[in-house]
C-alpha cells in the first residue's frame, strides 16, 4: 500500500513538473516572439527605454537603443524621440536620457526633436514619465524601442498604463552570448510571474 502511494505521489509530482516545464517554454516562446515582431508603422513618437550609461557614454545595449531609435526617426516614422532613463548614481554627472540626446544631436537630430525625462530608474517609471511627456505634447500613438528580449514586458506595461505603444525591438543585442541571453530571458520570465502576482511592481 505505501509502495503504491509513493508511486501515485511520484506520478503527480511527474505530471505536475511536466505541466510547468511546458509552461515556462510557453511564457520563453511568448517573450521571444514578441520581441521578434517589429510592429513599427507611422506613430506621433519614438519611446528609447533607458539602460546604463558610463559618465557621458551609452552602455553598449543603450547605444543599442538609441540607434534604433535614431534610424527609426531618420526614416520618417516619427518626428519626436523621447529619451527616457535617470541617473545611474549619486555621482553620475548626466542621466542616461541626457547621454542618449547627446549622442542624438551629434547624429545631427535637430533639438527640438527630442524629449528627455531625468528622474526614472525602472522600465515602469520609463514609461509613466514618458507618459507625462506624451499628454503634455498632446502625444497619442509612439513607437517603443528595447532589447528584443525586454520587449514584451515593455510592452505590457505600456497597455497596463493606457500608452498606444508599437513594438519595435533593436535589430541585433548586445546580449550575444549563450549566458548572458539565457541569463536576461531567465529574468523576464520571473518578471512575467511576478507581475502577474504583484501588480505595479518591479523594475
Amino acid at each position: 500500500m505505501r509502495r503504491g502511494k509513493r508511486r501515485g505521489v511520484a506520478g503527480w509530482l511527474w505530471r505536475l513538473g511536466l505541466l510547468l516545464g511546458v509552461w515556462l517554454l510557453g511564457v520563453a516562446a511568448w517573450i521571444i516572439w514578441v520581441g521578434d515582431h517589429d510592429e513599427a508603422a507611422p506613430a506621433d513618437a519614438i519611446i528609447v527605454l533607458g539602460a546604463a550609461a558610463y559618465d557621458a557614454k551609452p552602455s553598449p545595449v543603450f547605444e543599442e537603443r538609441i540607434r534604433h531609435g535614431l534610424d527609426l526617426y531618420q526614416r520618417g516614422y516619427a518626428p519626436l524621440l523621447i529619451f527616457t532613463g535617470g541617473y545611474g548614481g549619486a555621482t553620475a554627472r548626466f542621466s542616461e536620457s541626457q547621454v542618449a540626446r547627446r549622442y542624438a544631436l551629434r547624429q545631427r537630430v535637430p533639438a527640438d526633436a527630442i524629449l528627455i525625462e531625468t528622474v526614472s530608474r525602472t522600465t515602469r517609471q520609463n514609461l509613466i514619465e514618458a507618459q507625462l511627456l506624451m499628454r503634455e505634447h498632446h502625444l497619442h500613438r509612439v513607437i517603443l524601442v528595447s532589447d528584443p528580449l525586454h520587449m514584451a514586458r515593455a510592452l505590457r506595461l505600456s497597455r497596463e498604463l493606457g500608452i498606444d505603444a508599437l513594438a519595435s525591438s533593436t535589430p541585433s543585442t548586445r546580449f550575444r552570448s549563450f549566458h548572458t541571453r539565457w541569463r536576461f530571458l531567465a529574468q523576464e520570465i520571473y518578471f512575467f510571474h511576478r507581475d502577474l502576482l504583484v501588480k505595479g511592481a518591479g523594475p
